[in-house]
């Protein structure tokens, strides 16, 4: 049954106050007032008659008119006080005490005091709360076993003539049938108020969203256009009602269309798509068509009562245009970045070659000179000579970091994995930066498991990963400081730890460690030499074992190193390793799109 508290009226404070229920909560207060009013009006009109009865002997239309006239003063009382809720109670009591009244006082049984005294509960469930509408079926129950008592029991009844009994029943009926009516009829402008409000609001909604609305038959024929779709279409909205749209689609999007359209009419199911769809231009001058991307939400219209194999479909377009060439001008940049990595790549192998071939002769001709085989030299032509000799060597240096760096990006550096001693490796590495740690004064101090297995790995790959680690811990400890290489087994992995108690990096440099060039201290000042190469050409060696390089550090605590090599080699042959391995990864981006060449085409 309808009732005002379905607007909003609900339980506790006042909701009025609310903006949800404020209206109905106040026509169902002036409802209320309205049904006391009527209440008194009634009785006030049938105490005349009511008298001229009790002159003839008849006092029961006279009782039933007071205790209208009681109960519709009472509940104008307390209504203008602000107790609404007491007033609708007097008002269901008034009708229910007066039923009672009537049904014992006429000894037939479905008398009209009786449906009186039903109308009360019903007066109720209109205009009254949850407690009350519960509280009022409840106390129904003793008015109907008093009835059948007095019809059927023979309890007492009032002496009432058969004139007085009809007058005060059709008395009684009519007031509280007045009182109900005007109450539904209240409700029902009530619900026309709301139903058009909420369409209004709707209708408000879909003309100024800023996505296009559509709405589509089980047929596929459009049936409703927001305003919006206007400015989407570039046309008036009629326009696109009817079959308008399936001429605007893309011919190579129309089967995407009519699929998703399928799931969501017959299957039920939302579909979300991007289609491309043709935009009308008045101002251009070509005849050429154009076409725009379109993000097309498809939703069924679920209708419980009138369910069938097909629903109703509302569709949301969104111009998704600019975001496609934003992805577009992305992948063209992506393109343009990887094809100067390889040309940098190409460039750095090129001079590489070019310049190791006279370094190698510098550097060999400058071993000649300090050796006296071209004759002897005096201490300063032998200064200058080592020199030579020591620029040369390090120049040879930095050109092999590039070749290695080169080989890695370009896929060319491979990998020959075979059974070797991880113990082993230590010893050779260490008599290779011995030189370098008596300079510095650091103590090399090996830390090797007992029975470790057979690694399978390249041993020239892994005496290089070693020697760099090496050399940097030597360079960035103190001096007399100690460098700690440890070598253990792992779960299914080798350990091998280089530790320094140095200068430390900050945990923002630690998390840049292998990248190429990067360096913690840059600048020409720097305190320390080198190309920053050495870490990134070791995370690509030890990738291509398919190994992990880690890296804990901490300022004026020293640095810790840890690359793990799997027991059993790397996943891919040797064969394999020709795919190019990037030593510095970007964030992953959307996938290339081929948006301008389907543009070019749709055009």
């Amino acid at each position: 049954m309808r009732s005002f508290t379905f607007f909003g009226a609900g339980k506790g404070g006042d909701p009025a106050l609310s903006g949800a229920g404020a209206r109905p909560e106040v026509l169902r207060r002036k409802t209320i007032a309205n049904n006391a009013r009527i209440l008194i009006a009634a009785a006030a009109l049938g105490l005349g008659p009511a008298a001229y009865i009790l002159a003839g002997g008849g006092a029961l239309p006279l009782l039933a008119a007071m205790l209208v006239l009681a109960g519709g003063l009472v509940s104008l009382a307390t209504h203008r006080r602000a107790l609404y809720d007491f007033a609708a109670m007097a008002q269901v009591a008034t009708l229910m005490a007066t039923g009672l009244v009537l049904t014992v006082a006429d000894p037939r049984p479905g008398d009209a005091g009786l449906a009186m005294a039903v109308l009360g509960p019903v007066l109720a469930a209109l205009v009254a709360r949850r407690e009350l509408r519960r509280l009022s079926w409840l106390a129904l129950l003793p008015v109907l076993a008093l009835g059948v008592l007095a019809n059927f029991a023979g309890l007492p009844s009032q002496p009432a003539s058969g004139q007085a009994l009809l007058v005060a029943s059709l008395f009684g009926f009519v007031v509280a049938f007045l009182v109900v009516a005007h109450s539904s009829h209240r409700i029902n402008a009530a619900y026309e108020v709301h139903d058009k409000a909420q369409i209004n609001a709707y209708r408000h909604l879909i003309e100024h969203v800023q996505d296009a609305v559509l709405r589509f038959s089980p047929e596929g024929v459009v049936l409703l256009a927001s305003r919006s779709s206007e400015m989407l279409f570039g046309c008036p909205r009629y326009q696109i009602a009817g079959q308008g749209l399936a001429e605007r689609l893309h011919v190579l999007d129309r089967p995407a269309f009519l699929t998703a359209f399928a799931d969501a009419n017959q299957g039920g199911r939302s579909r979300t798509i991007e289609v491309r769809l043709r935009q009308d231009d008045p101002r251009a001058g070509s005849g050429v068509p154009r076409f725009a991307w379109v993000e097309m939400q498809l939703s069924p219209i679920l209708d419980e009562a009138g369910a069938g194999p097909r629903h109703d479909v509302i569709g949301l377009l969104r111009d998704i245009s600019s975001r496609k060439d934003a992805e577009a001008a992305m992948a063209e940049a992506r393109r343009a970045a990887e094809d100067a990595s390889q040309a940098k790549s190409r460039f750095l192998a090129t001079i590489g070659h070019e310049l190791r071939t006279p370094l190698n002769a510098v550097v060999g001709f400058s071993e000649m000179m300090t050796s006296g085989i071209g004759g002897e030299l005096s201490d300063t032509h032998k200064e200058y000579a080592g020199l030579i000799q020591q620029s040369g060597r390090h120049l040879l240096g930095v050109v092999g970091m590039l070749l290695d760096m080169s080989r890695i990006e370009a896929g060319k550096f491979e990998i020959q994995a075979a059974p070797l001693a991880p113990a082993e490796l230590v010893p050779a590495c260490f008599s290779m930066v011995e030189t370098l740690a008596q300079e510095r004064q650091v103590l090399l101090a090996p830390q090797i498991e007992a029975d470790l297995p057979l690694l399978v790995a390249d041993e020239r790959v892994c005496r290089q990963i070693l020697i760099n680690l090496l050399s940097n811990a030597i360079k960035f400890s103190h001096e007399g400081g100690t460098v700690t290489v440890t070598v253990k087994r792992q779960g299914q992995s080798i350990n091998f730890s280089v530790r320094d108690r140095g200068i430390g990096m900050a945990p923002a440099a630690v998390a840049r460690i292998g990248e190429p060039f990067f360096q913690v201290q840059d600048g020409l000042a720097r305190k320390y030499e080198g190309t920053g190469l050495g870490l990134s050409i070791v995370k690509g060696l030890v990738e291509l074992h398919g190994g992990t390089l880690r890296a804990m550090s901490e300022i004026g605590a020293g640095t810790t190193i840890t690359v793990l090599l799997p027991i059993n080699g790397p996943a891919t042959k040797p064969g394999d390793t020709a795919d190019i391995l990037p030593l510095y990864r970007e964030p992953p981006t959307a996938s290339p799109t081929t948006w301008p060449n389907e543009k070019r085409k749709a055009q």
